[in-house]
């Protein structure tokens, strides 16, 4: 995905970039939050900002409530 450094991602644009990262890897949520690490952040977690690496957590700690809950 490209994605433009001047703006700020939200929560739901990584909850779906997870989603996609999950099914066309076909890996765990933490396979999947490490590769973003490493591809889309390219290993600084600020390259795109506070706000943005924020939603990114949010949306992994999403994804893992709403795995707890299934299971």
């Amino acid at each position: 995905m490209t994605v433009n450094h001047g703006g700020n991602l939200p929560k739901e644009y990584f909850l779906a970039y997870i989603n996609l990262v999950m099914n066309a890897h076909n890996c765990s949520l933490n396979q999947a939050e490490d590769y973003m690490l490493d591809h889309f952040f390219k290993g600084n977690i600020y390259s795109f900002g506070t706000y943005t690496y924020s939603n990114f957590v949010k949306a992994v700690q999403e994804f893992s409530e709403v795995k707890r809950t299934m299971t």
